[in-house]
Order: structure tokens, then sequence, then C-alpha cells
């Protein structure tokens, strides 16, 4: 997904899905809004949880390249939000990259793939529409 905004415009809020999923709230959240606007967290580390949902942490970071990517395990899938800027500059658009590898079983991975590419696209949008929101990029 191509989000109008600087990889450190984007950045924060990618970290920032510790504290909710940014997908459907309404499913992923127990109802509960994930924040519209960024709270002043450190840069996320390995070993701390990767999520909160519906209020509980869930899962654990395994790599982090702040501003880079982001890499988590969650419901024995592996998920990594990886920021590359779009062309040469800094200072333009950013490709948001999201890949989720699962290790379920056999019959049981088509049927969550599918519910993951809804949920990952719903998030992937919300990301992008806070990032532009809050963006220090001129507009064209």
């Amino acid at each position: 997904m191509t989000v109008h905004a600087t990889a450190a415009d984007l950045w924060p809020w990618v970290a920032q899905i510790r504290l909710a999923p940014y997908s459907y709230d309404w499913i992923d959240n127990l109802g509960h809004r994930s924040p519209q606007e960024l709270r002043d967290l450190a840069e996320p580390a390995p070993g701390q949880h990767f999520t909160t949902a519906g209020g509980r942490p869930a899962g654990r970071i395994l790599s982090v390249d702040p501003g880079v990517q982001l890499t988590g395990e969650i419901m024995g899938a592996v998920m990594s939000y990886v920021l590359v800027p779009v062309g040469d500059a800094t200072d333009g658009p950013t490709r948001l990259l999201v890949k989720i590898a699962g290790g379920h079983g056999r019959w049981i991975a088509p049927l969550l793939s599918v519910g993951d590419l809804v949920m990952a696209r719903r998030q992937l949008l919300n990301l992008k529409r806070l990032a532009e929101r809050s963006s220090t990029q001129p507009e064209n």
C-alpha cells in the first residue's frame, strides 16, 4: 500500500500496533476503538508484546529495525511490516508492506488466509489514513 507520508511519519503508527490491532475494532478489539492519536511510546523491542486485542497483550515482537520493519509472532503466525520509501527521496511517499506466514494445518490455512487478507487490508488502510492525516509532508 502506498502511504503519502514519509517513513518517519508512518513508523510511529506501525510501532503503535502494540496498543491496538487497527483493523476492524468491533472484531479484533471487542468494540474498543484503536487510538486515533499517537501516544508517547518508546521504540518497540524484541521480547515485548506485539499487539493488544480486547485490552489484553498478545504475541511477542521478534525483530525491529526502527523506521524500517517490525516483525512479531501472534497465534502461531509471523507478521512483518516493512516500510519502503518510494523512489530515491526519503521525504516522499512510503510503501507499507505486510507479510503473514502461518504454520496452521493444511485445511485451516486457506480459511485463515482469507480472513487475514480482509483484516490486514483494513489495518493497512487505517494506518495509511492516520499517517497521512498527521504527516509533515507538504501537499502536492
